[in-house]
């Protein structure tokens, strides 16, 4: 069918986001709702159903294989092969509902094609949008990915009612279908391909380039880190980061011996290479290293306090049932409509002064946990709450909910502007990381600032790291200007 002759609803790039992002949060919810609870039912013992977590780093290391989408293209294809993958998966599984040594393999393949499929539609869906439609989608990004998310736990709902054969056969279905969905989506703009460096020449001529090559080192010590924070490898090899950190040294002091006797020749065309060329060439843009920096610390206060959130509510005495229905399915709502009003703010005022405004009510927020917390006393029974003390823990959480919506849709919709289109899934895949990198770490240290302080000095704190990030503003409206043209006019 040509696009001459699609109904409209089929030419809107907000149906085609709310698809590709209901596509890209099914999966997600597949492996953290349907798996662990068919492997508990079937006997697997909890250290096994924790091996889940080492599969999942396919989602943290997806920027290692992004370059690969970036030069083949074709981002509908990849969605479409990714989801047949997915969905024979899940045939495989209905076949043999039961739990084998397969089954970690086949779970690890899933993960893989599943990060890929997040690659595809990121790249996609940036090389889609204009600017002035970046807050609105990525406000219905929000929403779709957790319905999409939802959709799996229906999903695990049918296992009650059908088994787990007919469940991974109704999953499978599901997958399908959204191949089919993903294949109807608009072409692909062109974009000129990069046209760069064999992958020998690109590692030779990093050698040669200390600067450079200490930013790969760099960048590879990292990956080490973040895959060491799943598998704790490093504990069972004494001194590995000494001896980790002592070979990069080794590496990078033959590159500054062959920098001396080789000169300085062909050190620009290395933003060309196949394997790190995206990250250098990311690297040298005016202002990165600021903008990774707010990148790290935009969400710092709201990452901080979430995951001390949950523990909150139950040392001040809720229930799991109220927990559930206030902190998880009315947050839920209330982040996707915050989302969705984030948006279209951006939309409407600007990318550069939808930041600082809705990240000051995402950081005013975590005061209303910081006022539970002061006059609320730990340890109260369920029935021995007041109910002026759960009408304040309801409007805090509430109030936290909504206004990380509005954060998010800005900040993503700030990611998606900055990237460059010729190699969007790469850039975008690097930097949803660093994001991801900066929650991961305000989540460990929170555990001990709420240990140390107390939760209402912590929360107390939480708000003021929220302010740190405006002092990188400056230098994010230059990078915005020259990218966002006409979000930046407005917020001049």
């Amino acid at each position: 069918m040509s696009s001459e002759n699609k109904p409209t609803l089929l030419k809107s790039k907000m149906f085609w986001v709310g698809v590709l992002y209901f596509a890209e949060g099914f999966p997600l919810g597949v492996f953290f709702d349907v798996f662990p609870v068919h492997f508990r039912q079937q006997g697997v013992n909890l250290s096994e159903i924790g091996f889940l977590s080492l599969l999942g780093l396919a989602w943290t290391l997806k920027f290692l294989w992004a370059p690969a989408v970036d030069h083949y293209r074709h981002h509908r294809r990849w969605m479409v092969l990714v989801d047949l993958g997915m969905g024979t998966v899940m045939l495989a599984m209905a076949i043999d509902a039961g739990f084998g040594p397969w089954t970690w393999i086949a779970i690890g393949l899933f993960t893989l094609l599943s990060a890929t499929n997040d690659i595809a539609i990121d790249g996609y869906t940036i090389e889609l949008l204009d600017k002035r439609e970046l807050g609105l989608a990525n406000g219905l990004r929000i929403g779709f990915y957790r319905v999409g998310m939802l959709a799996a736990g229906f999903v695990l709902i049918l296992s009650d009612y059908i088994g787990w054969t007919g469940t991974y056969f109704t999953a499978a279905l599901l997958f399908v279908l959204i191949a089919l969905a993903c294949r109807q989506a608009p072409a692909e703009r062109h974009v000129e391909r990069v046209h760069g460096l064999s992958l020998r020449a690109e590692l030779r001529g990093l050698l040669a380039h200390p600067l450079p090559f200490a930013s790969v080192l760099l960048f590879l010590l990292g990956t080490l880190w973040l895959i060491n924070r799943t598998t704790r490898w490093s504990e069972s090899l004494e001194q590995f980061w000494l001896y980790a950190f002592g070979a990069a040294g080794l590496a990078l002091l033959i590159s500054v011996l062959r920098h001396h006797h080789n000169g300085n020749g062909g050190a620009r065309t290395l933003t060309e290479g196949p394997m790190f060329g995206t990250l250098l060439a990311m690297l040298a843009r005016p202002y990165m290293l600021p903008i990774i920096g707010f990148i790290l610390i935009f969400k710092l206060g709201d990452a901080a306090m979430g995951f001390m959130v949950k523990p909150f509510w139950v040392d001040a005495g809720f229930s799991a049932s109220q927990i559930g229905l206030v902190s998880v399915n009315l947050g839920l709502i209330l982040s996707i409509a915050g989302g969705l009003a984030g948006g279209w703010f951006t939309d409407r005022v600007g990318i550069f002064r939808a930041l600082w405004v809705l990240g000051l009510f995402q950081a005013f927020s975590n005061l209303g946990y910081a006022w539970a917390a002061t006059v609320m006393p730990l340890g109260t029974s369920n029935e021995l709450i007041p109910f002026s003390h759960q009408l304040l823990m309801y409007t805090a959480s509430g109030l936290e909910s909504f206004t990380g919506g509005l954060g998010t849709a800005a900040f993503l919709a700030f990611l998606m502007a900055i990237v460059d289109k010729r190699h969007s899934a790469t850039e975008y895949a690097l930097l949803s990381s660093v994001f991801a990198l900066s929650r991961s770490v305000a989540g460990w240290a929170g555990g001990f600032g709420a240990e140390t302080m107390g939760y209402a000095d912590y929360f107390l704190l939480t708000f003021f790291l929220g302010f740190p990030a405006f002092l990188l503003l400056p230098w994010v409206y230059r990078m915005l200007s020259p990218v966002s043209g006409k979000n930046c006019d407005k917020a001049t």
